[in-house]
């Protein structure tokens, strides 16, 4: 087992690792009847691809030995309805402007094609934007 969700009422859930015991709340959106207190389901969806793109960038990194700590990258979701759904995810990463030029197109196709952008669904629009700047 990978995780565990408990549905809290309010539509609110705990969502625990098993593994490692750590945990995270949900909560439905304020636009679909929720409060908005944490994120939404959807929201750890987009959150995830984010997620998986830095990581596979880093373990990259370490076998060109470039260093991408303090990298982050910003994560935008916009939703479509009938059904409702997610729509576009925008994803700005931030990284630092010391990197060559080829080790840049390396990890940015390392980025693209991390496991979760394979996983989301071909109609879920995706802007990756690559901003060597920091």
């Amino acid at each position: 087992m990978t995780s565990k969700i408990t549905y809290n009422g309010e539509l609110r859930t705990t969502c625990e690792h098993v593994r490692s015991g750590s945990t995270f709340m949900t909560d439905a959106p304020v636009d679909n009847n929720g409060l908005g207190q944490a994120f939404s389901p959807t929201d750890t969806v987009a959150t995830g691809l984010g997620s998986c793109m830095i990581t596979v960038m880093g373990l990259k990194a370490q076998s060109l030995g470039v260093d991408l700590i303090d990298s982050s990258v910003e994560i935008t979701k916009r939703m479509a309805s009938n059904p409702r759904r997610i729509a576009k995810i925008e994803a700005k990463l931030n990284l630092p402007a010391d990197v060559s030029e080829k080790h840049r197109k390396i990890l940015e196709n390392t980025a693209n094609t991390c496991p979760v952008h394979y996983s989301l669904h071909p109609e879920i629009e995706k802007v990756i934007i690559f901003s060597w700047e920091r």
